[in-house]
């Protein structure tokens, strides 16, 4: 049985990473707050600590040359291939220990091995580029690039071209050969001595919850440069809930970023029915975003998440019999209003996405919305997409889209979030949830923007936020025939198809839910008399004043 995670307080920030940086040891702080869910023993806080500190190490290598936005491709590369390596060894001793006794022991373990989760070449163990740190023909970013292509060729599929964007040789990006070679020479050391056995560790949730937690920190240091291939864990979870995955379900996400989000629907799913039985789909525009999806589903257990590379909108991959794919539930969280997104092609687009309209070329968000119900199953298929408010009122072709979308039922909720959610931007933004087939045309809002924990660099969800919006939408499917109108004060309300037309279609949650907050009633008598007396204190004032300036003159 898959055991649900337990919540823990934020990890404290290693102090080598404070010595340096104190700033963003802050921030590696609330990334672990946002992450919340890291194991709670002293144990695992201790093999946690030991693998950050690793981690911090080999920042401190690469900080002051290499731009933040590529820290996490080389450093959880790094951590992936120390992971394999540690992994492959155990099992290694542990054949080697069982038929110690063989007349044909190493033929034994070879057979063995061969059905093991991965293949690791001598040539791509971290001891064998620990050995090599300091040869120069090859020199050592060549010799790492080797090691990484032959764990892709030796693992096929499970591994294919997860490491393609990745080029630890790069002058470009990792310097002349002598600083590069100084360089990468100090992340093979940095992660000396840090064992990542299963055996070793007190949890085996330990990699998946460091890698998501220096995801999340990695999406904090770089910013508005790389924040965009994180959606943080709180955000993830409620959209993980309010789509209720089933077992059996094909799951996607479009724009699956580093896959936390698809990732923790795929969770939602064991921890509440105690089943792998779903699959996860996702794509990745972004090579280097796309290598961390793969490892970190792999990370997590989710070694049959079928993760495609290339632009959704322009060059769909998740395709079945030349059409696309279709799901039970779909989930994004699409870069926010994205310009050039590829508007020229969608009149004449093969698989018939943009019927209902083509969205503005500057602005893509209804392009990744209609793509999601196009591959959502017409009688199951449901989904939620996290986009900008603008989506709910503007005119012009999203408006003639948004009608068209009402008309059809597939609008079941609008559910405002909090600002300052996201890294890069503090624009308040809304979870669009659809579904294909519904009892009702209601549409159910709320305003959830001052439902939130603020934190120093971010706002955050907590759990009871999570619970209290779920639970609003589940009494809202659970009641297809409930009156319309205020279902809680100043947080939700349910609007009659016949309301919103005429309000044009406008989806603004502020014309719906009500929060405006009443002034008290103003005692202007007691206003009055107060102006009163200030102001025959202030003629005592001046009369002293004037007495005052006349006797100095004299």
């Amino acid at each position: 049985m898959a055991r649900p995670k337990k919540t823990a307080a934020p990890a404290a920030a290693p102090d080598l990473f404070t010595e340096h940086n104190p700033e963003a040891a802050a921030e590696a702080q609330e990334a672990a707050a946002l992450i919340s869910d890291a194991p709670d023993t002293a144990a695992v806080g201790s093999d946690k600590q030991k693998i950050l500190n690793a981690v911090w190490r080999a920042c401190d290598s690469f900080r002051g040359v290499i731009d933040p936005g590529f820290y996490k491709d080389y450093i959880l590369t790094f951590l992936f291939v120390k992971y394999l390596s540690d992994l492959w060894k155990e099992r290694t001793q542990h054949y080697e220990a069982l038929y110690a006794t063989d007349p044909d022991a190493a033929t034994r373990v070879r057979r063995a091995l061969r059905n093991e989760r991965f293949q690791v070449p001598e040539e791509s163990t971290y001891e064998y580029l620990f050995e090599h740190r300091n040869d120069d023909q090859p020199n050592i970013g060549q010799t790492i690039n080797v090691a990484l292509q032959a764990l892709e060729d030796a693992n096929g599929t499970a591994l294919d071209g997860v490491f393609r964007s990745i080029d630890f040789n790069s002058e470009a990006i990792m310097g002349k050969e002598k600083e590069r070679k100084r360089r990468l020479k100090s992340l093979i050391e940095d992660f000396q001595g840090i064992d990542l056995t299963p055996s070793h560790l007190a949890s085996d949730d330990i990699i998946g919850d460091v890698y998501e937690y220096l995801i999340a920190y990695f999406a904090s240091d770089a910013g508005k440069k790389a924040g965009e291939f994180y959606t943080p864990a709180p955000v993830s979870r409620l959209l993980a809930r309010l789509v209720d995955p089933q077992p059996g379900d094909r799951i996607c996400d479009p724009t699956c970023g580093s896959a936390s989000l698809l990732m923790r629907v795929g969770q939602e799913v064991k921890n509440r029915h105690n089943t792998d039985n779903f699959s996860l789909y996702g794509q990745e525009l972004n090579g280097g975003t796309f290598s961390l999806a793969r490892m970190n589903m792999m990370l997590h257990g989710f070694d049959g998440a079928n993760i495609k590379w290339g632009d959704t909108i322009n060059d769909p991959q998740l395709l079945e019999n030349d059409a696309l794919m279709r799901f039970n539930v779909c989930v994004a969280n699409p870069p926010f209003s994205l310009a050039k997104w590829g508007a020229e092609n969608a009149a004449g687009d093969r698989y018939k996405r943009f019927w209902r309209g083509v969205p503005p070329t500057s602005k893509g968000d209804f392009a990744f919305f209609s793509h999601m119900i196009q591959t959502s199953l017409p009688d199951v298929g449901r989904g939620g997409v996290i986009l900008p408010h603008g989506v709910l009122f503007r005119g012009s072709a999203e408006g003639h889209i948004r009608r068209q979308l009402l008309e059809e039922g597939l609008l079941e909720a609008i559910i405002g979030l909090p600002g300052n959610m996201f890294y890069g931007t503090t624009i308040p933004t809304a979870i669009l949830m659809f579904r294909r087939q519904r009892a009702t045309s209601d549409v159910l809002f709320i305003d959830a923007s001052q439902c939130y924990q603020e934190t120093r660099n971010q706002n955050v969800i907590t759990p009871e936020h999570i619970e209290r919006i779920a639970a609003t939408v589940v009494a809202f499917r659970n009641q297809p025939k409930a009156e319309a109108g205020v279902v809680e004060a100043k947080f939700a309300y349910r609007a009659t198809m016949q309301e919103i037309e005429q309000n044009g279609f406008n989806l603004n949650i502020a014309r719906y839910v009500d929060t405006f907050e009443a002034q008290a009633e103003v005692n202007l008598t007691a206003v009055q008399e107060e102006l009163d007396a200030i102001e025959t204190e202030l003629a005592g004032v001046r009369r002293r004043m004037q007495e005052f300036l006349g006797n100095i003159s004299k």
